[in-house]
């Protein structure tokens, strides 16, 4: 197509129905939308007053986008009551990148290849928090997320701005809608606000019952609280109350605490801080809100963790221990070893802990110690990246340089001969074809411990660890380079090997059989950890991925369970009885699964 010639975009015809009086309006929209020369305007401005239908004529806009190509929407994004910071998250989750920072947001859409197309309305009620500070204010929002993003040619935006002047008009396509049909409503005070919502038995405010609108709007209605000494304690109530916690409005609750003039209970501003990424996303199950809030708060405030724990375990996921700045990048359940569970740290020191609790097993079998937690001994300059180990005494890491190295830690030939016969196996490979390097390495199995190799060129091998194996079961099951792997066997004799690719797909193969032609998941983001457990429901798979979602895919029915989880994962490990343990950059985290309930909708 020549550069300049546009061809000729959807009919209005074609959209939901629209009030007669804009549909001159929802044309000009829907033309502009489809306008692929590449040189018309790159922002679409809806203004008028309050009541006028600006932003009913963004949703017939978006109810029709679907079903064009040409008018494809990639993210909307309410900005009423957002900062740059809550609006960043909200649009980096929609266009796939995972809660990102605003300059983070900003490079990444910068590199991003696609032509976008986002929405924003209510860009004139942008803003929360203290009056007194620029988030607050709609302008803050414009100058440091939304005008950079416009700069960027790939980008086009739809934006309601009211009657409020916000981005110029020059050089833009413009609509005004006029003035309102009716009047607009007034502001709340406070306490009408809290008048509204209904009591407990014992007086207090039950936040689970009370209106949308209160629940929006009150933490804001404190804030203007015209005497200093009640807007304080207003304040102060309703984030001392682990109800409007969990009800409130996540993101006037992330621009309150952002603000470290106002003092809040325990060290609720740095739990608040490492759950709001994930708070601010739209969940609306009051117990998954309690859980992610819970998970944040285990082992930084324990008083809030405790008041949140029932209502958190009513949900079919909780948090049940976490090891703060205890960053790992590897992580194995231990052969042999009830409640065993080696992990790697960045600088390359293996550790045990008990599965179970998350404490130290202290000295052990495993070799020497430093007085609180066992320490595998291994050469200063290995840092793995995964591993798989045999038992107790001995294991096959990957290192960053991708290399496989055996590592046993006692005088045991057997082990260190089946173990050598592996690393020497895929080295000598990768030295004579490129495709041979590994580039993934798991572990698995309930009855003898197995290793799983994955290689740049997409195949899979699977080597016993328990007797020796002169060469392993290899099939090729990726067209691009395997990114994680592990196993696992089931109680009637099948060897399930799960893997993923560079291309976003995770496979599965039954070792006896061929792999499946499809795969079991296709996403565009990478995979950055798998683990595999048979439990009391079947075989569960868990997988992490670059956009910081956690799936969990029952194996035999194929349903799959969204776990909104509060990082990115680095590494996971899963038990027969459920135990989801995750190393995210924050720590050491273990989840129950509700395996009775996991599954059901």
């Amino acid at each position: 197509m020549t550069v300049g010639t546009a061809t000729p975009g959807p009919g209005i015809a074609s959209w939901p129905p629209l009030d007669e009086d804009k549909r001159a309006f929802g044309q000009r929209l829907l033309d502009w939308a489809a306008d692929d020369t590449g040189v018309g305007p790159q922002l679409f401005l809806v203004r008028g007053a309050e009541g006028s239908g600006k932003s009913h004529l963004l949703a017939w806009f978006l109810a029709g986008a679907a079903g064009h190509p040409r008018t494809t929407v990639h993210a909307t994004v309410l900005a009423a009551g957002l900062t740059a910071e809550t609006f960043a998250w909200s649009l980096g989750r929609q266009l796939g990148y995972g809660p990102l920072p605003p300059a983070r947001l900003l490079d990444r859409v910068s590199q991003d290849e696609r032509p976008l197309l986002i929405l924003v309305p209510d860009l004139h009620r942008a803003g929360a928090g203290p009056a007194d500070l620029p988030s607050a204010a709609p302008e803050t929002l414009l100058a440091e997320l939304l005008e950079p993003l416009l700069a960027l040619p790939h980008l086009r935006a739809a934006v309601e701005v009211g009657a409020s002047g916000l981005l110029a008009a020059d050089g833009v396509e413009v609509v005004d809608l006029g003035e309102a049909d009716g009047q607009g409503t007034g502001q709340a005070s406070y306490a009408e606000l809290v008048a509204a919502v209904p009591r407990t038995s014992d007086g207090r405010p039950d936040w689970s019952q009370a209106p949308d609108m209160v629940l929006r709007r009150v933490l804001d209605a404190a804030l203007r609280t015209d005497d200093p000494d009640d807007q304080e304690a207003a304040v102060r109530g309703l984030l001392a109350d682990p109800g409007f916690l969990v009800h409130g409005s996540a993101t006037a609750l992330t621009a309150v605490l952002t603000d470290e003039r106002i003092p809040v209970p325990g060290r609720l501003r740095e739990v608040w801080r490492s759950a709001a990424p994930e708070l601010t996303a739209y969940h609306t199950d009051s117990a998954e809100r309690a859980a992610l809030l819970h998970a944040a708060a285990v082992d930084t405030d324990p008083d809030l963790a405790e008041y949140l724990r029932p209502l958190a375990q009513q949900h079919w996921w909780s948090a049940v221990w976490a090891r703060r700045a205890l960053h790992v990048s590897a992580l194995a359940l231990v052969p042999g070893v009830e409640r065993g569970l080696l992990a790697s740290d960045p600088t390359g020191r293996l550790r045990t802990y008990d599965v179970g609790s998350g404490a130290s097993t202290g000295a052990s079998e495993l070799g020497a110690s430093d007085g609180t937690a066992s320490s595998l001994v291994h050469p200063a300059s290995v840092r793995p990246r995964s591993i798989a180990p045999r038992d107790a005494r001995s294991a096959l890491l990957l290192d960053r340089s991708d290399a496989l190295l055996p590592l046993v830690t006692e005088d045991d030939p057997t082990a260190a001969f089946a173990l050598e016969r592996i690393a020497e196996h895929h080295g000598s490979a990768a030295l004579a074809e490129e495709e041979s390097l590994v580039t993934a390495l798991g572990s698995g199995g309930t009855r003898s411990p197995y290793a799983v190799v994955g290689d740049r060129g997409g195949t899979v091998h699977v080597w016993s660890l328990g007797e020796y194996q002169d060469v392993p079961r290899s099939c090729r099951v990726h067209e691009q380079p395997v990114t994680a792997v592990t196993c696992v066997d089931t109680a009637d004799g099948l060897m399930l090997t799960f893997s993923a690719g560079a291309d976003g797909a995770v496979r599965l193969w039954e070792t006896s059989a061929e792999p499946m032609p499809v795969p079991v998941q296709q996403r565009r983001y990478r995979t950055t950890a798998l683990a595999a457990a048979d439990t009391s429901a079947g075989p569960v798979l868990a997988v992490a991925w670059s956009d910081c979602e956690l799936h969990l895919w029952h194996v035999f029915t194929g349903r799959v369970r969204v776990l909104p989880w509060l990082h990115g994962c680095d590494a996971l490990a899963l038990t027969s009885e459920g135990l989801l343990v995750i190393g995210d950059p924050e720590g050491l985290n273990a989840v129950r699964l509700r395996l009775d309930v996991l599954w059901e909708r």
